[in-house]
């Protein structure tokens, strides 16, 4: 041990150290510069900014810089097909030549989309449901009926739709509501022959009124009787219509 601490201190051991030390450092200095040759550190160009631009330009610009490309599509509602919408890296990133630059572009492609079940529901939750199916609201158009804003029928581009039938997204979807009134008139029905309770029941279910009741001649069983005429009358093979409500007059009698 004593020998290798004595060559430590001897010239020759220096001279040694002083030749591995420059040979270290100019190795050193020489991968140093070498790397910063490979790869350009401190050389670069900005990344142009191809957000809103057409594919086809947004190429031309690629290829005149020197960039490599690649190129991602996805469906956006109301934009033109063909548009850049998004890149990676941002603009005026600073980054070398011969780059990969991604790209995202809408889709000339319109995705189908299950139509949803809209009937009898209000409006207000139809105009929602459309748009989160990305659908659009067409024309609107009422009926009578008593519910009020209620879906009563759907179609798109003239066709009736089906529940879960697949159609483009952001088609337009026309409706037909209920105007809350109902039907201003309904069909007078026919009660001549039917007993006062099956009378009673004909007219409630055609939304109109029992009015005055009138006997002919001797009536001595009432539950027996039956409808000898009818004010407003009914005429056969003929299709009379009558307001809602309107009061029906009827004349019973136990004559056959």
């Amino acid at each position: 041990m004593s020998k290798f601490f004595k060559y430590l201190a001897t010239p020759e051991f220096r001279k040694q150290a002083i030749i591995a030390f420059t040979v270290l450092t100019i190795f050193l200095f020489i991968l140093f510069f070498s790397l910063r040759y490979y790869t350009r550190h401190g050389e670069g160009k900005p990344v142009p900014n191809f957000r809103g631009l057409n594919i086809e330009k947004a190429i031309e610009i690629l290829e005149e810089q020197g960039f490599r490309y690649q190129i991602d599509s996805v469906f956006i509602l109301d934009k033109p097909a063909g548009l850049v919408t998004e890149q990676d890296p941002d603009p005026n990133t600073n980054v070398k030549e011969n780059r990969m630059i991604y790209l995202t572009i809408v889709s000339s492609q319109t995705p189908d989309v299950n139509f949803p079940d809209i009937e009898n529901k209000t409006f207000i939750e139809v105009r929602a449901m459309l748009s989160n199916y990305g659908l659009k609201l067409g024309d609107t158009s009422y009926k009578p009926d008593i519910a009020r804003d209620a879906v009563l029928s759907f179609s798109y581009a003239g066709q009736t739709l089906r529940v879960g039938q697949k159609i483009p997204k952001g088609s337009r979807i026309d409706l037909v509501l209920g105007d809350g009134y109902g039907a201003s008139e309904v069909e007078l029905p026919n009660l001549v022959g039917l007993t006062l309770s099956e009378a009673m029941f004909s007219i409630k279910g055609a939304s109109l009124t029992i009015g005055d009741l009138s006997y002919e001649g001797v009536v001595q069983d009432s539950a027996n009787a039956v409808i000898k005429y009818q004010y407003p009358s009914y005429v056969p093979d003929s299709l009379a219509k009558v307001s809602i409500g309107t009061k029906i007059n009827l004349v019973l009698s136990n004559q056959n």
